[in-house]
């Protein structure tokens, strides 16, 4: 890639390399020639514009070994003496015209490549992967070509768009192209270049665009970059908006999974649970087990499955703490929320260091599987990461399947029952012991399912748990206590709440501003955003 403002690039030598790879085009269509020593020594060894002249001769033959050989000049792989030339490959030497290993003289010295000299080489290597079989490799070069236009290049990129049946690449290397033009001593040509450039979007772009405003002389020209630029900045800053506003239902999907386990054991059961951070933080472990498994029993390729078994293992791990929990501690403190608070966030020390006993206090390192790793590209400035569309997604799936246990079936239609008037439930038959501790491992359970998907965002550590109970209670609180969509809405309100104001009054005050918010609105609307309807309300 050309670095325009390097040190020893004079316009002497810019010239000569624009005279150098003019020669370079009268060479290619005489046909290609093998690599020779004598071409291999003109490369490594002389004077930068010498060894740039044969650079672009060379990049002519565009055969193996001249590839070869440019990479490992490029790669500071290449040792010389006074009339040979040597390749490295580790502790060999290599002749880079036979590719056969030899000795390598002790007075061999290393090949010393200047600003000048490395920006030729990688400009070399991009030339060679337009011809390439390999479409990213082609896509790769043209976009190295757009950042660094040169107009000596243009004949190159007329043949590589004359050839290229790939639309993507081809797209990629008509913006090359404009850029080039954009440089071109013909005003109209630079004003084609300029409007052509518009429908780019790329920052890159707009770093050229801006550079040319500042030296462009023509009206008209500069009047249409300056539309360019216009557009660009338009289409950046909808980037933006729309990056920030994934990032806020990104991180209201986080909330409402950590959350829905809440609005089960404290806004249908009132207990005040918390431990229950520490139950996300057990799903979080239980996924780093299964994965270690997967790491260690399981062949190589199976290791991308890893997540889908971990789901179900969390979930278990998680929802039995939970009923042992409800068992051996709430079960005698319903009706007691004082007692429970303080019972519950003993319970959670507890968890913190058992879990330092085991796992250590330093966090622990899970992998993204290679189907959740890197991401959606919606606009230039806009990535969309698959870990947190597949979060999005899955906490869409918890919200829906819990709604459904819940509100269609015998088990959450006792949970109600019992939650709602427990003597007339027990007076039925109903056996509410087993359903408060079923209702209590349900909510631990997806607590659990919350640790797994954290663990793919994020460090996983013993105090995991502790960054999110507040927020779970933020959540279910504003929500309104026992409403499922109430959940919803909070966790997405604050979720958008803090991403929007972290853009204007930074992180920390963000934060602030949102539980001042939440206060505020609990004084107004003690019964959340949503409130329970008919004789329950009562109670």
């Amino acid at each position: 890639m050309f670095f325009k403002n390097a040190i020893g690039w004079s316009l002497a030598g810019r010239k000569a390399a624009a005279l150098a790879l003019a020669g370079l085009l009268l060479v290619c269509a005489q046909g290609a020639r093998a690599l020779t020593a004598e071409t291999a020594r003109a490369m490594a060894i002389g004077e930068t514009e010498a060894r740039i002249e044969a650079l672009n001769r060379a990049v002519a033959q565009a055969d193996a070994p001249t590839r070869r050989l440019i990479e490992a000049l490029a790669g500071g792989a290449v040792k010389v003496t006074e009339d040979a030339v040597f390749m490295l490959d580790g502790a060999r030497a290599i002749d880079p015209v036979t590719g056969q290993p030899v000795a390598l003289p002790e007075a061999a010295e290393d090949v010393i490549n200047n600003n000048w000299m490395r920006a030729s080489l990688e400009a070399a290597l991009a030339v060679l992967q337009l011809a390439s079989a390999d479409e990213a490799g082609r896509l790769q070069a043209a976009a190295a070509l757009l950042k660094e236009p040169d107009e000596s290049r243009l004949p190159l990129l007329e043949q590589a768009l004359a050839r290229e049946q790939s639309q993507v690449v081809r797209e990629r290397l008509e913006l090359a192209r404009a850029a080039t033009l954009l440089a071109s001593a013909d005003a109209g040509r630079r004003l084609q270049a300029a409007r052509a450039l518009e429908a780019s979007r790329s920052p890159d772009v707009k770093l050229l665009l801006n550079e040319q405003l500042s030296q462009e002389s023509d009206a008209q020209v500069k009047a249409a970059v300056q539309a360019a630029i216009a557009r660009i900045d338009a289409t950046l800053a909808l980037g933006e908006n729309l990056g920030v506003l994934f990032t806020g239902v990104s991180l209201g999907s986080i909330l409402l999974l950590a959350a829905l386990g809440l609005a089960i054991t404290y806004g249908l059961m009132g207990v005040i649970n918390m431990a229950h951070g520490e139950l996300i933080m057990v799903g979080a472990y239980a996924t780093y087990v299964v994965q270690g498994l997967f790491q260690r029993y399981l062949p190589e390729g199976a290791f991308g499955w890893y997540l889908v078994a971990a789901v179900p293992v969390a979930f278990l791990a998680s929802a039995l703490a939970g009923a042992i929990l409800e068992r051996a501690v709430i079960r005698y403190l319903y009706g007691r929320p004082l007692e429970s608070l303080l019972a519950t966030w003993g319970i959670s020390l507890i968890l913190i260091q058992t879990v330092r006993t085991v796992f250590g206090a330093q966090n622990v390192g899970l992998e993204n599987p290679g189907w959740m790793s890197g991401g959606w590209q919606v606009l230039p400035n806009l990535t969309l990461p698959y870990n947190r569309l597949v979060i999005i997604g899955f906490a869409a799936a918890v919200l829906v399947a819990v709604a459904w246990l819940i509100g269609r079936t015998r088990l959450g239609l006792f949970v109600r029952g019992v939650t709602q008037n427990r003597p007339i439930a027990s007076c039925m038959g109903v056996n509410t012991a087993r359903i408060d501790t079923c209702a209590f491992a349900l909510g631990s359970g997806i607590a659990g399912l919350a640790g797994c998907a954290l663990s793919q965002v994020g460090n996983v550590g013993p105090d995991l748990g502790q960054s999110y109970i507040v927020d779970s209670f933020m959540t279910v609180v504003l929500g309104g206590v026992g409403q499922l969509a109430g959940a919803v809405y909070a966790a997405l309100g604050l979720g958008l709440a803090n991403k929007l104001l972290e853009g204007w009054t930074g992180a920390v005050l963000a934060k602030i501003a949102v539980l001042v918010f939440i206060i505020v609105f609990i004084q107004k609307r003690p019964q959340g955003i949503f409130a329970l309807k008919g004789r329950s309300a009562e109670a």
